[in-house]
């Protein structure tokens, strides 16, 4: 099952926006940096070795049974010269197309090598306050440590997401980083809810009624929208507030690739917001 979307990787993703512009003849400004973006995050996850957890099939059922994602914020290791590496490298995309971007000018001119700390990085892993340098909003910062560790984070997952017993989990956050779901898909062979994590895009089985954010099941507080065409569900829960795009692969003829459907439904985003609803950070 896992699979059904093809290869989320970062080189998927740049030969697919590649053939679009080819098609298309261009590209808007945003799908260009994105494919900017992954070509640097496909760069690296090359450089990169397999990662060792150490866990044994045994430790790993025991950590699944338990609800501890394989790789909590301290156990999250990474090459930190390349990490900096990276986040500056992004950091320089980021200013190329700062139009895209509700950040002064100036921000963008202020992320040095010096920005990205560990502290930064373990405080984003577990979701606590970050303490920006002066004149970085805390907004970019996360954006720019988002960006930088992906290619990390997703290296673990290809490494291990094989490993988790789909059934066994069935929990709102990513089993192998923590991570929340930004979108979720159904299965093409049975309509199966499908979380993807909004940080390394691991898979993983969900219910289909539950809201993974808060986990309400009262199905007088959970309800979705959906377009007359197209294969897209909103679904939103009114006791968290929180909402969650989904892609009905039933209904879909050609591949797809998740991380270029965030950016493909920003209008549905903004459709929930003037709902009433938010993402989950």
């Amino acid at each position: 099952m896992v699979g059904e979307v093809r290869g989320m990787t970062s080189s998927a993703i740049v030969e697919k926006l590649d053939a679009m512009e080819k098609e298309e003849g261009s590209l808007p400004s945003l799908l260009q940096f994105y494919r900017e973006l992954a070509r640097i995050q496909a760069r690296v996850g090359q450089e990169l070795k397999k990662p060792d957890p150490g866990f044994s099939g045994e430790e790993i059922l025991q950590r699944t049974n338990e609800g501890k994602p394989l790789v909590a914020g301290g156990e999250f290791r990474f090459d930190w010269p390349l990490l900096q590496r990276t986040s500056q490298d992004i950091a320089n995309l980021f200013r190329k197309y700062a139009n895209l971007f509700n950040n002064a000018p100036e921000e963008f001119d202020r992320l040095t090598e010096g920005v990205l700390t560990p502290d930064a990085v373990k405080a984003w892993y577990e979701g606590t306050p970050l303490s920006p340098a002066d004149g970085i909003s805390e907004a970019l910062l996360r954006d720019l440590i988002h960006a930088a560790a992906k290619p990390f984070l997703a290296n673990y997952s290809e490494t291990l997401n094989a490993s988790i017993d789909q059934g066994r989990w069935r929990r709102g956050y990513c089993p192998i980083c923590g991570g929340n779901p930004d979108f979720s898909f159904l299965s093409r062979d049975n309509g199966a809810r499908w979380l993807v994590c909004s940080r390394c895009d691991t898979e993983w089985l969900f219910q289909r009624l539950k809201c993974p954010y808060c986990s309400n099941t009262d199905q007088k507080t959970l309800s979705y929208y959906t377009g007359e065409e197209g294969p897209y569900r909103l679904y939103v829960c009114d006791n968290c507030k929180h909402y969650l795009k989904t892609i009905d692969l039933r209904n879909t003829k050609t591949e797809v690739l998740i991380p270029l459907e965030r950016l493909f439904t920003l209008e549905i985003d903004a459709q929930a917001r003037d709902y009433g609803y938010s993402p989950c950070e």
